[in-house]
């Protein structure tokens, strides 16, 4: 596909499927691993940076590739639903941590993406810990930067911004601090399991960063929350991650600190006993 071609296309298509080939990995803490993908698809890949998300389709044990239908089939997300569960793709919602251009020094287009390992065995967290170079997957992402899958917002009025993470959504708080015009005022939460789990969180804004460690007996996020002194001015905040905590800190900040609810930007990124498939399902019923 000629850049021409590329450009023809993402004029008319927001989100698209990217066929790419593990390039690397490295394992970042105890609890984070980065996997490093490139292929010739990523010149028509367009991430707008901060909490870019993707679907990421893996492939189950034995297979070479993902199974997914055509990108042409008119129904294409009933057909990939229609396929037997043993033999269609595994789908998981993942953040992209970095995007990286060859004119950048690389040896070609690479994407970043962390994977928080759990001790529950999930598929995404199976795959990462085996994956190696030449793997292949395909993701469903942007083919144009300003895409609604980037969420973190904050309006031009905001004087300063409030951040709560898990370990789910340490990357996208991560790209997010990096993004951050020089010189903002932020208060962050980041929850991780393990002291290890602190990463460096390189940022130009005035960044205040507490890490609550659960193996440290960290107070909970709402604790933590509740008990802050908060910058004056007007706020916005992201908060993503579980999300029983997710609605906890929102309803404190609304309900309490009387926020603006329109300046809260929250995300559940997953739900304590539930699997991906199983909160798509409840999703899918509380719409019909």
């Amino acid at each position: 596909m000629t850049r021409a071609e590329t450009a023809e296309e993402t004029a008319v298509v927001p989100f698209r499927l990217f066929g790419l080939t593990v390039a690397r990995t490295r394992r970042l803490s105890t609890s984070m691993l980065r996997v490093t993908f490139a292929g010739e698809d990523l010149r028509g890949f367009a991430s707008g940076g901060r909490d870019q998300s993707l679907s990421l389709f893996l492939p189950h044990p034995g297979q070479p590739e993902p199974v997914l239908p055509a990108q042409t089939e008119p129904d294409w997300f009933g057909a990939y639903r229609a396929l037997p569960d043993d033999v269609r793709a595994v789908m998981r919602s993942y953040t992209l941590r970095e995007q990286r251009r060859a004119a950048d020094g690389a040896d070609a287009d690479e994407v970043d993406i962390d994977f928080a390992l759990h001790g529950d065995g999930g598929p995404a967290s199976r795959w990462a810990a085996q994956a190696g170079p030449g793997d292949r997957v395909v993701v469903l992402g942007p083919a144009v930067e300003d895409n609604t899958a980037v969420r973190f917002r904050p309006p031009q009025d905001t004087e300063w911004v409030l951040m709560w993470a898990d370990e789910t959504a340490l990357p996208a708080a991560a790209a997010a601090l990096e993004w951050l015009p020089a010189g903002t005022r932020a208060k962050v939460w980041i929850e991780v399991q393990h002291a290890d789990d602190r990463l460096e969180l390189p940022t130009s804004a005035d960044a205040d960063v507490t890490w609550l460690v659960r193996d440290e007996n960290a107070p909970t996020p709402l604790e933590a929350v509740s008990a802050a002194e908060l910058p004056e001015g007007t706020p916005y905040t992201w908060i993503a991650g579980e999300s029983s905590c997710v609605r906890a800190l929102r309803r404190h900040l609304v309900q309490e600190r009387k926020f603006d609810r329109k300046r809260v930007t929250f995300v559940g990124y997953w739900r304590r006993g539930l699997s991906e498939e199983q909160l798509r399902e409840r999703a899918e019923e509380d719409e019909a």
